[in-house]
């Protein structure tokens, strides 16, 4: 299992709402499609199709390099088909991110869909014997070329998905070994997340519009989109409602209905409204969650997550800090935890669904002391309950302590618009304490700040851990998985509610476990984490003996301008946002008033600084802003800057680095 980094990231709210399209198709089809990123030699994506009676295929996407793109299908005897998609040359590079990309099968198994780059034109070049043009045409024509081609900026889509600007829908036909891009998709529209309707005569797909430019579109699901239809002669229909943000199409076995998943543009979600075409919402957004209920969708759904009845959709999603596993009945719109809190949350944190074939569901179970292990279980009939097997017990345990903390702000820090909120924290130490008396403690602040730390496992706390040191994971108030009020409540708020939140987790847990020691407390952190991070030895300059920060925003007012996210900067000091938004006084000082700048002078933990030089999210120039304020104050601090990296500081090599040295500072400092 290759770890994922919690979310580092400056998102924007992002609750959504589940929503069904029906369309009258009386024919069933037992056909299931599962789609897999991986990373291992180069860039693939794979899909297995598995039809009752029938041998399944297995396709693959090698890519590994612009200029050398090789479709693969191969059965169980072998190769099937192997086809160069750069000699085909129809398009530009195959995307094979999580927000465009996809590899869908056609019912009839001889198509293939997926999304890729246009093609550019290129230019062309004159012979030296060409005597057909005159010198004044051939210079007037190498300046247009120039002009319009080459020198003209071409925005793309932000963080992570730097140079993906006009993606276009592709099929490929394995009988004839042919190419075509789709036509008639909106111009204003960028096209993803493509599959096939039943039939194989046209495709479903999301399309996000290009407004007047671009925002960053990786981890904000707010931004604006729409459902098409797409036929192969180029007619486009829109499904869904004006001004909202979709994702995640997903259609049923029978081909009948397509689920999706529907939110609000920009700042504060909402109810959904209603949509033609029978359309329903099959769950809504949950603004305050009963005890051990579901708190709303606030991931991606799985490529297959359809029952094979069509009647019912399993997905995962946070609850409070945990990640729990959920099925939702169409018919009656009835959500139920596929978990027994009693028995299974105890020993995995976190569940994650990854597919769901003929019943059978395959989930991904962790806890902090147990890394991921899949396990299997068939949905049962209504009322009853999973029985779950492991697959494979887990390689490795660790026979840390955790538990889950729930914390109530004081009276004089509940929101007065939100009111009686709470929030939690998962608290990860060594069952055997080091030779000291008492353990040290490692504040740990996610990202986002609309992510989770849910009771999952985690590298760098269990190596913390390993290593001697408690971790305290906060999840205050903003965090995914408490309902929409607590995401709400922090819109304005940043750098106070957050960083007195984080405060109270540790004093909570300082009070509750008398073996954690309170004179030896660092905090770590990256994106909003390490916002909270540099706020906290700033606000508490007695508190905390060391910081470790990755990307940290310092001071929002200079970040308005390099962000790929400009609307989160208004939006989260409490500004509405339009594109037309200008600069005012009013706005550029609440946001400096809520950086952690403003408390530079009063740091006095050392502090070590982790900066990704390709990070279009948070410019690395905010660490560096810092870096300088306390070096001219002759402050301790040491600067890490990794020129290859982007926002969350993913490559292989920057996550060794960024743990080695973060626990050589905590060795030195605390």
């Amino acid at each position: 299992h290759r770890h994922q980094r919690p979310q580092e990231h400056q998102d924007c709210p992002s609750t959504r709402t589940l929503r069904a399209c029906v369309w009258r198709v009386s024919a069933h089809t037992h056909t299931h499609t599962h789609t897999i990123t991986n990373y291992v030699c180069g860039r693939f994506i794979s899909t297995c199709k598995c039809q009752r009676n029938s041998i399944p295929v297995l396709n693959r996407w090698h890519l590994c390099s612009l200029t050398d793109a090789l479709l693969e299908v191969r059965q169980e005897k072998g190769l099937r088909k192997c086809l160069n998609l750069s000699a085909v040359n129809k398009h530009g590079r195959v995307y094979d991110d999580a927000q465009f990309g996809c590899l869908s099968w056609s019912q009839c198994e001889n198509k293939l869909l997926y999304v890729a780059e246009k093609l550019k034109r290129t230019v062309s070049i004159i012979p030296f014997n060409d005597t057909s043009l005159t010198l004044t045409a051939l210079v007037c024509r190498c300046v247009t070329v120039t002009k319009q081609d080459r020198s003209v900026y071409c925005e793309d889509w932000g963080e992570t998905l730097t140079n993906k600007s006009v993606p276009v829908v592709c099929v490929v036909n394995l009988q004839c070994g042919s190419v075509s891009v789709l036509q008639g998709v909106p111009l204003d529209v960028s096209p993803g997340q493509a599959l096939w309707a039943r039939g194989g005569q046209s495709v479903f797909l999301v399309g996000w519009y290009h407004e007047p430019f671009r925002l960053g579109l990786r981890f904000c699901s707010n931004r604006r989109s729409a459902l098409f239809k797409l036929d192969l002669d180029g007619n486009c229909e829109c499904l869904s409602g004006d001004n909202l943000s979709v994702s995640c199409p997903r259609l049923s076995p029978d081909g009948s209905t397509l689920i999706y998943l529907q939110g609000r543009v920009f700042g504060p979600h909402n109810q959904c409204l209603s949509l033609s075409k029978r359309t329903s919402t099959l769950l809504d957004v949950v603004n305050r969650p009963q005890t051990g209920q579901c708190a709303g969708v606030y991931e991606a759904l799985p490529a297959c997550c359809w029952s094979a009845d069509s009647q019912r959709v399993v997905f995962s999603s946070a609850r409070r800090n945990w990640k729990d596993l959920f099925m939702v009945d169409r018919r009656s719109n009835k959500v139920t935890s596929l978990c027994d809190s009693l028995s299974d949350l105890p020993a995995y944190g976190s569940w994650r669904l990854l597919t769901v074939q003929e019943d059978l569901m395959v989930v991904c179970c962790s806890s902090p002391n147990t890394p991921p292990t899949l396990r299997v279980g068939f949905l049962p009939p209504a009322g009853g309950a999973v029985s779950w097997q492991t697959l494979q017990p887990p390689v490795l345990t660790f026979d840390f302590q955790w538990t889950v903390l729930d914390v109530t702000p004081p009276p004089e820090e509940d929101n007065t618009h939100y009111p009686g909120l709470d929030f939690g924290a998962v608290l990860v130490k060594p069952s055997r304490p080091p030779n000291e008396n008492k353990t040290p403690l490692v504040v740990s602040v996610h990202g986002g700040p609309h992510s989770q730390f849910p009771a999952e496992w985690n590298c760098t706390t269990a190596g913390l851990a390993k290593l001697g040191f408690a971790v305290l994971m906060v999840n205050y108030r903003g965090s995914t998985g408490f309902g929409q009020d607590g995401i709400l409540s922090l819109i304005g708020r940043i750098g106070s509610q957050d960083v007195k939140d984080v405060q109270a987790a540790v004093a909570a847990a300082l009070q509750r476990d008398v073996s954690l020691d309170p004179d030896r407390l660092a905090v770590i952190g990256g994106s909003h984490g390490g916002f909270l991070s540099c706020h906290l030895v700033g606000q508490y300059p007695e508190f905390y003996r060391a910081c470790a920060a990755r990307n940290p925003v310092i001071n929002a007012a200079t970040l308005l301008g390099t962000s790929d996210i400009v609307d989160w900067r208004y939006t989260s000091v409490g500004f509405p946002y339009s594109y037309d938004q200008i600069p005012t006084a009013e706005a550029l000082a609440a946001m400096l008033e809520r950086s952690p700048i403003t408390h530079a002078a009063q740091i006095k933990a050392p502090v070590l600084l982790m900066l990704g030089g390709r990070d279009r999210r948070v410019s690395p120039h905010q660490g560096l802003e810092l870096y300088k304020a306390l070096k001219s104050r002759a402050s301790p601090v040491r600067l890490l800057w990794f020129p290859d990296d982007g926002h969350s500081l993913s490559r292989v090599d920057t996550q060794a680095d960024c743990f080695l040295n973060t626990v050589l500072w905590l060795h030195q400092h605390l």
